[in-house]
């Protein structure tokens, strides 16, 4: 049995997309408890029964109101960030639908992985000297015990492309926790903090700050820039309920600046550009 074959018997989820979200949107949400770790209110479900395949269900009741993101809401704003990585091509966002739930509407996104097994991160941290090969040194700091580490993350074409998907939807909370390998791909959990219409891009993965964005790459910013500036297109369409008009108007402008740039962005120096933790 493959790999892929193994994750999908064990996580019982059916292998067509549009299977894939008929479920997420339509399946009743088996609450098996809170993930201790989220900032907000994040609780893991079994999709239709105690034995169907997991997802995580985030309710808008439970989110924390937020001084910088005052509009509409987190789960909004994962389900927006997922349709601009299918569209794109990233493939970074697993699944994720808007839906009523036991505490009220909220986003539902597949649990993607295997369930028995300890995820796998591209981010690490390392003594100071002992970067791997391989890896780029984004932060230097010191650990628990006041030995000097630094944060590094993979120089990989997976982990170029998430920076530049980051870098599209404004991700401001691009923590290394936030981002798992699986199948041979990266998958980017907790987008909710993002799309916002200022510059607030925040993230473990400033390794290729300033250096040139791979025309592949330029070409998933252009599919989305042509459909964000087209007013008849369905991702237009779905933006202008998920988002505000200026947050719109603010994608548009980062497809066309990535695009003029053709190069990975550098910190602003107006907003912090780690996220904390940075794990």
């Amino acid at each position: 049995m493959s790999t892929r074959e193994r994750i999908q018997a064990l996580s019982g989820w059916p292998t067509e997309p549009r299977a894939v979200e008929e479920l997420l949107t339509t399946a009743d949400l088996v609450v098996l408890g809170a993930l201790a770790d989220a900032s907000n209110l994040a609780l893991l479900v079994r999709l239709g029964s105690d034995e169907g395949p997991l997802a995580v269900y985030k309710p808008i009741s439970g989110e924390r109101p937020l001084w910088d993101f005052p509009d509409g809401s987190l789960a909004a704003r994962e389900v927006a960030a997922r349709l601009i990585s299918d569209l794109g091509g990233w493939d970074v966002v697993p699944a994720t639908v808007l839906r009523e739930g036991p505490h009220g509407p909220g986003s539902v996104q597949r649990w993607v992985g295997d369930p028995e097994e300890v995820p796998e991160h591209p981010v690490d941290v390392v003594p100071v000297g002992h970067v791997p090969e391989g890896w780029l040194p984004v932060l230097r700091g010191e650990d628990e015990r006041g030995r000097a580490v630094v944060v590094v993350h993979e120089d990989t074409a997976a982990a170029r492309s998430v920076a530049v998907f980051d870098a599209v939807i404004n991700n401001a909370d691009r923590k290394g926790s936030h981002l798992v390998r699986v199948e041979g791909g990266l998958r980017g959990f907790d987008h909710g903090v993002s799309l916002h219409e200022e510059r607030k891009l925040r993230t473990v993965l400033w390794g290729f700050a300033g250096q040139p964005v791979a025309d592949e790459e330029l070409a998933r910013v252009d599919r989305v820039l042509a459909a964000v500036s087209d007013g008849t297109s369905d991702l237009r369409a779905e933006l202008d309920v998920l988002l505000t008009p200026a947050e719109v108007a603010a994608l548009e402008a980062r497809c066309r600046a990535l695009l003029a740039a053709a190069a990975y962005p550098t910190p602003s120096g107006q907003w912090p550009a780690i996220p904390w933790p940075p794990l």
